[in-house]
């Protein structure tokens, strides 16, 4: 059922006369007043006299700032469905997305029009800036709660990368549900450095920020530059609220070590006068966390995400509750199950998910969505992948992936994860991912692959690491060999690619 008129656009458009600054950028700021004004005009010129896209994917590449915001919602607006590319992606993947998600429109930059200019012969191509200055006037255009919003490509991690289809109300569900259980308000100013063609970045961090009247400051990062630790720390004295992955927050900590007594002061100041940190997309390494526990008194609010189920599960917004390590509870209508490999009930396993917040299909991919969702008990159960743990209080710690995390060694279930954790509380180590490889022996051999830091390779020898790992884990669990890299293949959220580097060891 389509349902009434989209909750999502309905809070958007009710800013249309507010004052306030919804965005600073490095153009300055925007009001919301502007910015809403500017999606319209988007939306007409998607249009073009027509009546309605009808879901029609209309792919944005389009810095992150005010003019993404503008495009965003004029898609919105005009009854299409948003596909998000990003400038990282090499020509091949931009085609990819575009060929699968079948867009024959794309919004992009002024400044970013060169690097699709390869995809003119068979799309229409406007510049964000003209779009959102040209026609004028009202928008007939009526979408509704069920129809489709947003196409968010998984990460490929664990294969070919499916576009989730979120409707209009999964991402106005998701909006109320961050809002109230992390404060977010109207005075909050998020600091945004995160990709916005991921989940994270755009739904969980923007969208949310946007659905509490808050403001974003959009720190030049994201989808467009590489990441600026030094800048970030800057930014922080003129926001209250900050959302990262744990590849950033071990960034910001080697540059707050690496700066002189004076910055680090200053820095100090700005992140202890945050009113919240939070982490997700991979796990938190402990010492990382208890970092920003010693600097600021908090301990980083983590929480459990997908691209197709949005935020799932969270910490306490009180610093007190959470609990290092691990990813909270269920949020309000997020229904959830943990279940052993035949389905039944079990305190570790698969978990599965159900919900109002749940993705609708992977688009054009039936057999995908067949595949991804269980029908019991009168429920959609969606089946994450991922293996977890809950105690007897409902909190839930992430073991891994199902398929890349969870590893069997001489008749063991082992989490890649745990092993990781440990390995971190070496000074030398300063990046790890373990992995299985396959071996006749053991099933699967455990390979821990170790980053370590500048001048202390040394201490990052085999024998060292494993005599280290010995001391904190079972036998079974210490990992046979230690490869010692100068990085590890990620992807542009900071997920290591465990596939990739599997292979590499084995190549």
């Amino acid at each position: 059922m389509a349902g009434g008129f989209s909750p999502l656009l309905s809070r958007w458009l009710a800013r249309a006369s507010d004052d306030r600054v919804v965005t600073y950028d490095a153009g300055g700021s925007t009001t919301w007043r502007d910015a809403v004004a500017a999606s319209e005009r988007t939306a007409a010129s998607l249009l073009d006299g027509r009546a309605s896209l009808d879901g029609d994917s209309i792919a944005l590449l389009v810095a992150p700032g005010a003019s993404f915001v503008a495009a965003f919602f004029g898609v919105l607006r005009a009854g299409g469905t948003a596909v998000v590319l990003s400038p990282l992606h090499p020509p091949p993947e931009t085609k990819f997305l575009c060929d699968d998600a079948r867009a024959r429109t794309v919004v992009a930059s002024a400044d970013l029009v060169d690097r699709i200019a390869f995809l003119a012969p068979e799309r229409r191509i406007w510049t964000a800036e003209d779009a959102a200055t040209g026609r004028s006037g009202q928008v007939a255009a009526d979408p509704r709660e069920g129809h489709p919003a947003l196409q968010l490509y998984t990460s490929g991690t664990t294969g070919k990368p499916k576009g989730a289809v979120l409707t209009h109300s999964n991402l106005a569900v998701q909006q109320g549900l961050l809002g109230q259980a992390w404060g977010l308000r109207e005075d909050d100013v998020l600091l945004h450095v995160l990709p916005l063609h991921h989940m994270h970045g755009l739904a969980i961090a923007l969208l949310s920020t946007i659905g509490a009247g808050a403001a974003t400051r959009f720190a030049g990062a994201g989808s467009s530059a590489r990441f600026d630790a030094a800048a970030t720390w800057d930014a922080m004295e003129c926001a209250s609220v900050f959302m990262a992955v744990p590849t950033i927050h071990a960034k910001l900590f080697a540059a707050f070590d690496a700066a002189d007594g004076p910055t680090r002061a200053r820095w100090s100041r700005s992140a202890r006068a945050l009113r919240l940190v939070t982490s997700g997309s991979a796990a938190l390494a402990v010492a990382i966390g208890n970092r920003w526990l010693d600097l600021t008194g908090a301990y980083p609010l983590e929480r459990f995400g997908m691209t197709e189920i949005g935020v799932g599960m969270s910490n306490p917004l009180a610093a007190p509750g959470r609990r290092p390590g691990m990813v909270g509870t269920p949020l309000p209508t997020v229904k959830m199950r943990v279940v052993d490999e035949v389905g039944r009930a079990a305190e570790t396993g698969e978990l599965w998910i159900a919900g109002p917040s749940v993705f609708e299909r992977y688009y054009d991919r039936p057999e995908a969505t067949r595949e991804a969702f269980v029908l019991e008990g009168g429920e959609r159960w969606f089946k994450t992948g991922d293996t977890v743990a809950c105690d007897s209080d409902g909190f839930v710690r992430v073991l891994g992936r199902t398929s890349v995390d969870i590893l069997k060694s001489g008749g063991y279930k082992l989490s890649a994860l745990e092993i990781e954790g440990v390995l971190l509380e070496h000074g030398a180590v300063a990046e790890v991912a373990v992995v299985g490889v396959p071996d006749a022996t053991w099933g699967e051999r455990i390979v821990a692959c170790v980053v370590p830091r500048e001048g202390r390779e040394e201490e990052c020898g085999e024998e060292r690491l494993r005599a280290f790992a010995k001391e904190r884990l079972a036998s079974y669990k210490v990992p046979r060999e230690v490869a010692v890299m100068g990085d590890l293949p990620r992807n542009a959220l900071g997920k290591v690619l465990k596939r990739e580097l599997a292979r590499r060891l084995t190549d």
